[in-house]
């Protein structure tokens, strides 16, 4: 799957893979720190943004190496939110001598039990969109992901990423399938930064703290004021965390 990307700057090149309740638009506060620093690559993984549903399976950590396979890319940070870091952590994992650092934000996991709570705001998110309820399932993400530090603003983008990637997964004519693979993480050797926060569901904060126990040179930042997507929440705050660990 070829995916929509930006790429701009110079030097080391730091790839941003978005939460998949948003896009690639999701890192535009970070955008121009990053791009003065380094070579940076924002992509809309299949089915959101600007990339389409794929008409096959697909994995979509083999779409970001195919991506950066296209640009000549060397070894790269990865940054990832929610469902895009665990795309950056299997990316890591399959892929270990072409990452350099891998800094996560209240990150999935590629396997983990979900809480009770979780499994509640799946199937109620199931239940709209089989009735086709997209702003039911607007609300229901923005409410469960968005944090209490978030302005008006970003809690209007946030709701245009997620109906924007519901239009393009509820217009493909079938669900593709993602293709799975076995993902070892004791393969990951490089630094890595876990970060969670107080007002996200507690499944995160879980996944964080395993992820710091487990590579070397791991660490796990808690944020007690953040909820799931704290780089939008307080975007300066996180620009300068990363920019930090990847300094």
């Amino acid at each position: 799957m070829k995916l929509t990307a930006d790429v701009a700057g110079d030097g080391e090149t730091v790839v941003l893979l978005h939460s998949t309740v948003c896009d690639r638009r999701m890192w535009e506060p970070q955008w121009p720190a990053l791009t003065a620093q380094y070579r940076a690559v924002r992509c809309d993984l299949a089915g959101y943004g600007d990339t389409p549903v794929p008409t096959g399976s697909y994995n979509n950590a083999d779409d970001v190496r195919d991506l950066l396979d296209d640009l000549g890319a060397g070894p790269v940070a990865l940054v990832g939110s929610s469902g895009g870091g665990r795309v950056a952590i299997e990316f890591a994992a399959r892929w270990p001598g072409r990452v350099t650092a891998l800094a996560l934000l209240c990150t999935a996991a590629p396997e983990f039990t979900p809480s009770d709570e979780l499994r509640r705001v799946w199937a109620r998110e199931e239940e709209l969109y089989d009735a086709g309820d997209v702003d039911g399932v607007v609300d229901l993400m923005v409410a469960t992901f968005v944090g209490p530090e978030a302005t008006a603003e970003t809690r209007d983008l946030v709701r245009r990423m997620q109906r924007r990637a519901l239009e393009v997964q509820m217009a493909a004519p079938q669900e593709p399938e993602q293709t799975a693979v076995p993902v070892d993480l004791g393969a990951i050797r490089t630094r890595c930064l876990a970060v969670s926060g107080a007002h996200d569901l507690p499944d995160f904060a879980s996944i964080a703290a395993g992820l710091a126990a487990g590579p070397p040179r791991a660490r796990h930042v808690h944020l007690p004021w953040a909820g799931h997507l704290p780089s939008l929440e307080r975007p300066a705050e996180v620009t300068a965390l990363l920019t930090d660990f990847l300094g």
